[in-house]
């Protein structure tokens, strides 16, 4: 089970850091990432992190701004927003797959336990 925080309204070029709890025991053999869905859109990758931490990766939008991070003694993935924009406003999704995958540009099939999502505003 995967439990997200830490979304809410924020003004353009603010910040905020989502959070990822997870209820596994296998935690640190997992990849984890994040994904939203705005309105009207399809679910995208965000960002992910290897289940060693040694790797991370971006859609090219979110690099430089967003910054995926994990703690494995607290079953936790994080998501540190910096400079948002209008176009950031998704509700944004932490994700998670046992072991490896075989991509840098992962969908949302690549991954096969999902939390319930929580809501991110950027207002201009």
């Amino acid at each position: 089970q995967l439990v997200e925080s830490g979304g809410g309204l924020v003004q353009a070029g603010g910040s905020l850091r989502l959070s990822c709890a997870a209820s596994v025991r296998t935690f640190s053999a997992f990849t984890m990432a994040w994904f939203r869905q705005g309105p009207g859109k399809e679910r995208e990758f965000v960002a992910f992190i290897t289940w060693s931490g040694s790797r991370t990766y971006y859609r090219d939008s979110v690099k430089g701004r967003f910054t995926i991070s994990r703690n494995d003694a607290s079953n936790s993935v994080y998501l540190q927003m910096n400079n948002l924009r209008p176009e950031d406003t998704a509700i944004y999704y932490c994700a998670g797959a046992l072991g490896a995958i075989a991509t840098t540009s992962p969908t949302s099939a690549d991954f096969d336990s999902w939390g319930q999502g929580t809501q991110v505003t950027v207002s201009s």
